[in-house]
């Protein structure tokens, strides 16, 4: 066996996999039906808990055991600090919103998401065989209890910097974050996630050669070409996103699954314009528009997103992928509508054939 699959099969077995193809943590995206499908199938589903109350953490938990005893990765945002607040600068931005939606509550900008704290207890009590970070590291005391409980911990990273920092405080694997990735970027500096934009086959090496961990490769891989070579340059494993957004499991919205369909790499971009914090998406009218000269910057997230919030409901039930948040990575048209599990096996077969 070539080292390439030996160190794969030996990530599959640490883990309790029967193929090192991960579901990407989606907030709003990874609902119980997806990822019961990758992981019946042999892979790793994952659920995207950053806007789930602990209660719907639970349930979340509950309807994927119902479907699947396979294995799946629960995943938090690490907060940010509190935001600074402009009222004035939020007054513009709910006018220039209004343009492309409802009219913004002057209050709009006020909801705070979900305890963090109690969505970490929400974790340990769900008590998967893996968590996992994005945006930062969990405090010493949570990864500590992780580790009690038997819980490995799997620590997004989008830089070498980032891996480091992660492996030395107690990750179990990094989740090399490339530049290709959609949804939101990873980076522990809110403000440094424009700058710091490595694709994936420049920091998957680079990571792999600075830590002692097993290393997964995840941000524009969506087909079997993608994963044998992340494989190739020291992955364990791929982790996926977008290419499982037109899988029915996935429940998305028709419009965003169509657009993925005929969205080119140019044809993404990076926009704060949803929520705050940096995030590839279709590069679609509002994207555009947002990203203007003449328009409002966005503001800090949470806030963004909750001044965003009427108008991408409103363009959801409306099915306008033009003011709709539809996260994509720069390979979203190699995304097929198939069975997720049925996806996932052709996904390997076809990327065994390619290694040696």
């Amino acid at each position: 066996m070539s080292s390439t699959r030996s160190r794969a099969a030996g990530f599959c077995e640490r883990f309790n996999l029967r193929l090192p193809i991960l579901l990407a943590p989606m907030a709003g995206a990874c609902p119980p039906s997806l990822s019961a499908a990758v992981a019946n199938a042999g892979g790793l589903g994952a659920c995207g808990a950053l806007l789930l109350s602990p209660a719907q953490i639970a349930a979340w938990a509950t309807e994927f055991r119902s479907a699947s005893n396979g294995g799946v990765q629960l995943n938090l945002w690490i907060p940010d600090p509190p935001p600074a607040r402009d009222a004035a600068h939020e007054s513009r931005l709910r006018t220039f919103l209004g343009d492309w939606g409802p009219p913004v509550a002057v209050n709009a900008g006020d909801a705070t998401p979900p305890d963090f704290a109690a969505q970490c207890e929400a974790l340990l009590a769900a008590a998967p065989p893996i968590v996992s970070s994005i945006m930062g590291l969990y405090p010493p005391d949570f990864v500590a209890r992780l580790k009690s409980r038997g819980i490995s911990w799997f620590a997004n990273a989008s830089t070498v910097a980032e891996a480091v920092a992660a492996e030395a405080v107690g990750a179990d694997v990094i989740v090399a974050q490339g530049m290709e990735a959609g949804g939101h970027r990873g980076a522990f500096d809110a403000v440094a996630a424009e700058r710091q934009l490595v694709g994936l086959f420049a920091l998957l090496p680079a990571i792999v050669d600075a830590v002692r961990v097993p290393v997964v490769a995840t941000g524009g891989i969506a087909d079997a070409r993608g994963i044998a070579a992340a494989l190739t340059l020291g992955a364990s494993a791929a982790q996926i996103g977008t290419g499982f957004l037109r899988c029915p499991e996935a429940k998305l919205p028709p419009a965003w699954a169509d657009a993925l369909a005929t969205t080119p790499p140019e044809g993404t971009q990076l926009t704060r314009a949803f929520s705050g914090r940096a995030g590839r998406g279709i590069a679609t009218d509002y994207v555009r528009a947002a990203a203007a000269p003449e328009a409002p910057a966005p503001a800090p997230y949470p806030v963004q997103r909750a001044l965003t919030a009427p108008m991408r409901t409103a363009a959801a039930e409306a099915g306008d992928i033009q003011r709709m948040q539809a996260w994509a990575g720069q390979s979203a048209a190699l995304a097929r509508a198939e069975p997720a599990a049925q996806l996932t096996v052709r996904l390997w077969e076809e990327a065994q054939a390619l290694l040696p």
